[in-house]
């Protein structure tokens, strides 16, 4: 038997709560919101924690590395990076190898905070799947890896042709 695509009419894609996108982004901002009530009494932003969380794993990449890794681009990458400058929690340096390359490394505050935020997102976490079965959320992240995987290799090959998607769903 030929397995069949699954395909989502127009009609049924009009409303916005039938688009798995659509779901998707309300998801994110309310997930960024709440994390975001918990980090801003620490003066860190949405917008920094993202930087922050990538730095406490690898501190010392490149800003054009940072922008990459957290899937910024490199303008909202610098805007971030001067503020979390000016909150003393990172430091540029210039590569010893290649002058034109910035390193950003965490400050010895930017690393003790990663103790303080760090269960701010398994409290979101649980608050989010709270409900869910541990079966549900195994089947929810293997989804959404996928999801990824689907849609980044659509991007690179669009990228590869010169062609730019701006529309959001």
């Amino acid at each position: 038997m030929a397995s069949r695509k699954r395909t989502v009419s127009k009609k049924r894609l009009e409303e916005p709560k039938n688009s798995v996108g659509y779901l998707l982004r309300f998801a994110f901002r309310y997930y960024s919101r709440a994390l975001e009530q918990r980090t801003l009494p620490f003066g860190v932003s949405g917008g920094q924690w993202r930087f922050l969380r990538i730095l406490w794993t690898e501190d010392g990449l490149t800003q054009i590395e940072l922008s990459r890794r957290v899937g910024m681009r490199e303008p909202t990458t610098v805007a971030a990076v001067n503020g979390l400058e000016r909150a003393g929690l990172v430091r540029r340096r210039k590569s010893s190898s290649d002058r034109r390359k910035i390193h950003i490394h965490l400050t010895s505050r930017g690393k003790r905070l990663k103790f303080k935020l760090l269960p701010f997102v398994a409290e979101v976490n649980a608050l989010g799947l709270k409900g869910l079965s541990a079966q549900e959320v195994r089947n929810l992240r293997h989804a959404l890896l996928r999801i990824m995987t689907n849609l980044k290799v659509k991007e690179r090959g669009r990228a590869s042709r010169g062609e730019r998607d701006d529309a959001e769903d």
